[in-house]
């Protein structure tokens, strides 16, 4: 390994920090909700199907190319033939430039809200507060207003937070900070799963919304269409919510994975990444279906009446629930959004980091200032969203790049390998890596994994042009969601073309003849 290029100290802080990066917002607000939308423990049939046939698969692929080049993905990507650099490109452009810009700032609305927490601060009218005091809200995406300083200078701080953190190599940075940050996750998330079980009505909301099964919801040979299509739904939701929950299609994987020694068992780092995520998510569940129950049976409402979905469920539904318990409101609310930055600085850095890889793969920048200038970049980026009328802004531009972005990039990353690269030049090196992959890694890589992603794309295409999503304008959507789209584009593009050093192209292994033939 090179002495200039960063390495983890551990496998341990490699797992930590993969896990971070896989752990975020969604695990906590997103897959509850679709939980609850998709036929409650009956969701998690497909869930799961999903994580062996396209989560794993794309982990195994991800963590193979990454070690294998010791390489960002455009330097990767461009070993395996010239052509593809761009693709390399597309995947960390869209998570700085795409995904990081709003993420930044809702992590900045949850340390909003953790400093409102000491004082119960969003009063009797979380939903009014949220709305009206907090965001401000304009009254269309045309109109953008003018900057909510609480949420501007909170963008600016989660910045700052992680340009220091990313600021040292990972083993001083990322890797130190996910020491401290994952066991902290880990243990207040059970804690205050602990105590939201305590809470009366909690249980019998995870029993009866959570746990209990709607079949009809999963079964996709129902004679009735209706029926068919709403499971049809289902199922590709739990593979869009795996796809985006494991953090791929980013470049992180990649990027982190090219930190590790050449000896490690890649195929069990990534079994232990996919497990450990998706438990995450099934138990911070219980508690997003606990406190939402009890809310609901303090209120004296239907469950379904009482959960939200989005950012509503964190900053709307969790206040609520948080002001009307019988006791320690302000410890459970600093808990419960503590949770949050935590889970979004993780994640955070994680997506700077693949960026800043590729950046110093390519032009052979200092570290620290090559972070120092994407970051400061980045939060200039974040303005536009820290408006009042960012919400409109961010709502588009994280539903065209999570919807065709990310899953466009995994489709082609999986055709890439398993047609030019060839799967076996992986399996190889995984076995010489001490990991023995089956054979179905390859047919999944080759024809599953990327038969979903294009049904999902399709999918999502036909929704679209069905109606505008949200009730947007058509010239609102194409500004700032198909905007959003060409400027990850071009500016991929434009890094693509840029000359690279030498000495970085060379490849680290050669593919024997045997490889071109298969």
């Amino acid at each position: 390994m090179s002495n200039t290029r960063g390495y983890w100290h551990s496998n341990l802080g490699f797992l930590l920090a993969a896990i971070g990066s896989a752990i975020g917002l969604g695990n906590v607000w997103r897959f509850s909700y679709m939980a609850h939308q998709y036929g409650g423990g009956a969701f998690l049939v497909p869930y799961l199907v999903a994580l062996l046939v396209a989560g794993l698969p794309i982990m195994l692929l991800e963590y193979g190319v990454g070690h294998l080049e010791k390489a960002s993905s455009p330097l990767s990507f461009r070993r395996i033939g010239r052509h593809y650099e761009w693709l390399g490109w597309w995947m960390p452009v869209v998570a700085m430039f795409g995904i990081m810009l709003y993420y930044a700032v809702i992590v900045g609305w949850c340390v909003n809200y953790l400093l409102l927490a000491v004082s119960l601060g969003w009063g009797a009218d979380p939903q009014g507060f949220f709305f009206n005091d907090f965001l401000q809200l304009s009254d269309s995406a045309d109109n953008l207003g003018s900057f909510r300083m609480p949420i501007l200078l909170a963008t600016g701080f989660v910045w700052f937070l992680c340009w220091l953190i990313c600021f040292r190599d990972v083993r001083h940075g990322i890797e130190r900070a996910s020491k401290i940050f994952m066991p902290a996750l880990f243990i207040l998330t059970l804690i205050m799963v602990g105590w939201t079980l305590t809470l009366e009505g909690a249980t019998d909301a995870i029993r009866h919304h959570y746990l209990s099964a709607d079949w009809s919801r999963i079964n996709i040979f129902a004679a009735e269409p209706v029926l068919r299509n709403m499971a049809i739904k289902t199922w590709v939701a739990a593979f869009g919510q795996i796809f985006f929950t494991l953090s791929l299609g980013f470049g992180i994987m990649i990027t982190y994975a090219s930190y590790l020694p050449d000896k490690i068992n890649i195929g069990q780092n990534a079994v232990i990444t996919c497990l450990v995520n998706c438990a995450y998510s099934l138990v911070a569940g219980l508690a997003v279906f606990g406190v939402v129950g009890f809310m609901a049976q303090s209120q004296g409402v239907p469950f379904a009446e009482a959960i939200k979905g989005g950012p509503q469920l964190a900053f709307v539904v969790y206040p609520k629930a948080i002001s009307m318990l019988p006791s320690l409101n302000v410890l459970f609310g600093i808990m419960f959004f503590l949770i949050l930055v935590i889970a979004g600085l993780t994640s955070g850095v994680s997506l700077i980091e693949a960026f800043t890889c590729s950046f110093t793969d390519k032009f052979a920048w200092p570290r620290k200032k090559a972070v120092t200038m994407l970051c400061a970049t980045g939060f200039l980026g974040s303005l536009i969203f820290t408006t009042q009328g960012g919400l409109y802004v961010l709502d588009i531009a994280d539903h065209f790049i999570t919807n065709y972005g990310l899953v466009v990039g995994g489709l082609l990353e999986c055709l890439l390998v398993g047609w030019v690269l060839k799967t076996v030049v992986l399996r190889r090196h995984f076995a010489e890596s001490g990991s023995k992959i089956p054979f179905i890694w390859d047919i999944c890589v080759k024809f599953i994994t990327p038969i979903i992603l294009i049904i999902l794309v399709y999918f999502a295409v036909q929704v679209d042009l069905a109606e505008n999503y949200g009730g947007y304008s058509s010239g609102q959507l194409q500004l700032f969601g198909g905007g959003a789209l060409l400027l990850c584009l071009g500016v991929a593009l434009a890094f693509a073309l840029a000359p690279w050093h030498p000495n970085k192209v060379k490849r680290r292994h050669q593919p024997e003849e045997d490889d071109l033939l298969v």
